[in-house]
């Protein structure tokens, strides 16, 4: 799988990582993995030092200043660091169960030039709130997707849903997003960074929590 290279972005969750790091290179220990780490304050540095010890040839890892947040982190894993034809993002609080998931992934994405990305797809709406009425996107927890058509579009941002606009353009272009069950290979635990620190959206994420409640 040298066509894919494998980006978990880390915000002071050592021990996720390190579970999710492990699992995922029992299962693929050839592909590239970057550990995108948001700048971290906790032990998280002293783990991934580790981790890299462990797998010298097949683990890098990029080190930010400062949380830059989880889209932009994602943006700018695909602007600057990954350079295969696939990137496959993972998030810190997963699991791997079971391997075939980028091989298949890959398969369906090469099927027709316009294929995009392939993972578990909800609809949002313009807030990133699942809607029934809303846009197709597939979800960061496991997400495969095609590097070269990404920069047409725009950047992945700091939000409830970082892809909305990014996949909202890029099918308004032609592009097809495709459903994958990705959590048939991979445990999501739902115990990451949103879940200890949040999504530091702050004022205006909790005014769009509020607008989506009440419908407007």
């Amino acid at each position: 799988m040298k066509r894919v290279t494998a980006v978990i972005v880390n915000y002071q969750t050592p021990e996720l990582l390190y579970e999710a790091v492990l699992s995922f290179k029992k299962i693929y220990p050839d592909v590239r993995l970057v550990i995108f780490d948001n700048g971290s304050e906790d032990h998280s540095i002293t783990v991934i030092k580790s981790l890299q010890q462990s797998y010298p040839d097949t683990v890098s890892a990029h080190f930010e200043r400062k949380n830059i947040f989880h889209g932009p982190a994602l943006d700018k894993s695909l602007q600057e660091i990954v350079e295969t034809e696939f990137c496959f993002f993972l998030d810190s609080d997963t699991v791997t169960k079971k391997g075939g998931f980028l091989e298949k992934g890959v398969e369906q994405l090469n099927a027709e030039p316009l294929n995009y990305a392939a993972g578990h797809i909800v609809t949002a709406n313009a807030r990133g709130f699942k809607s029934e009425d809303g846009v197709p996107v597939v979800v960061t927890p496991y997400l495969l997707m095609k590097t070269n058509p990404y920069k047409q579009f725009p950047p992945f941002i700091h939000h409830g849903q970082p892809t909305l606009e990014n996949f909202t353009e890029a099918q308004k272009n032609g592009y097809r997003l495709i459903h994958f069950p990705m959590e048939k290979y991979i445990d999501h635990l739902w115990r990451g960074t949103a879940s200890k620190y949040g999504y530091g959206l702050g004022l205006k994420g909790k005014l769009d929590y509020v607008l989506n409640k009440l419908g407007l």
